[in-house]
């Protein structure tokens, strides 16, 4: 497992300890639980680690839950919550379709529920998910802000909010911006695709007739574009299996996906158009460089993400499953 150095290290907390300050007035705070539940971050760890072990997929799917849920409505798990006969929710959006870990956040409420019922809500459960999966991997671990609520609304059309493969580097720059996050928080936070795996669909644009004049994509390195050309031979593949691994250390959180971006061996358009625009270039360079870095940023921008819209008393709740309202 990768290791951060104690000055790294010192340094990750001195930056979060001024977005904690920040957060305030948001009501959020490291030691929310400490009375009511103080083993809720050990069981949610717990859960995280054993599923992990059975299976692969749930650190990327477990941090895209994260992201999807907090670009939308805010960090209210809103994502979670089933679909019903009048009403088709978040998880249902084309998006959300192949995250599939959903057992996972099930799996740790029960358990919490058991220890200290009605207390720890979905949407924290699954930041500190999020940071578990990044950490348990070899990356950074932070102190997770606390103390969001649930929310109550959840429309599978919203997530229509949530960037597609397809996007340049402008259309991110403003989607996160509407979010109030900046372009180093688009960069930083890219980087979690170093766990993971691109299914053909989203980039055969890429690989099959990209434009009159290209029949592939001429910003990648051209052996590694005629590899997933053989990978997705057929350009209306129907096997969901079939697709590519965003860097070539999927299973370890590190620096690799932004040495491939350098390389011109980004998969999606989205991820490569990082390295081909000037203003985003000198960020995917340094954290190519300096691993270090990298994790320090993360961890902020984590922070920074976890603290999307979140719900106080008046607006939400803490759900006894997170499928369903209370």
């Amino acid at each position: 497992m990768l290791k951060l150095s104690h000055e790294n290290t010192v340094f990750i907390f001195f930056v979060f300890s001024i977005l904690v300050a920040q957060t305030k007035e948001k009501q959020l705070d490291i030691h929310y639980y400490e009375q009511t539940c103080p083993h809720a971050e050990r069981i949610i760890r717990d859960v995280v680690h054993k599923a992990t072990l059975s299976d692969s997929k749930v650190p990327p799917r477990i941090l895209r839950m994260f992201f999807h849920d907090c670009f939308v409505r805010g960090c209210d798990a809103s994502i979670l919550l089933d679909s019903t006969d009048d009403n088709l929710a978040e998880k249902d959006g084309p998006p959300n379709i192949s995250l599939r870990a959903y057992y996972v956040i099930d799996k740790a409420k029960a358990k919490l529920e058991k220890a200290c019922p009605q207390i720890v809500s979905c949407a924290d459960i699954t930041a500190i998910a999020a940071r578990d999966v990044v950490n348990l991997a070899g990356g950074p671990y932070w102190n997770v802000l606390k103390g969001r609520k649930d929310g109550k609304i959840s429309r599978a059309n919203e997530t229509l909010d949530l960037p597609t493969p397809s996007f340049d580097a402008t259309k991110l720059i403003k989607l996160f911006s509407k979010k109030g996050l900046g372009i180093k928080d688009l960069v930083t936070l890219s980087g979690a695709h170093t766990l993971g795996f691109s299914h053909c669909s989203s980039f055969k644009a890429r690989i099959h007739r990209f434009d009159d004049n290209f029949d592939m994509d001429p910003s990648m390195d051209i052996m590694f574009a005629n590899t997933l050309k053989q990978k997705c031979a057929n350009k209306h593949n129907r096997d969901n299996n079939s697709g590519y691994y965003l860097d070539s250390t999927s299973s370890v959180f590190d620096n690799e996906y932004y040495k491939r971006l350098v390389a011109r061996k980004g998969v999606l358009a989205t991820d490569q158009a990082l390295y081909n625009d000037y203003r985003t270039k000198f960020l995917v360079e340094s954290y190519a460089r300096y691993e270090a870095l990298f994790f320090i940023e993360f961890a902020a921008s984590m922070v920074k993400l976890g603290n999307l819209g979140v719900n106080d008393h008046h607006h939400g709740e803490v759900r006894e499953k997170c499928r369903f309202v209370n």
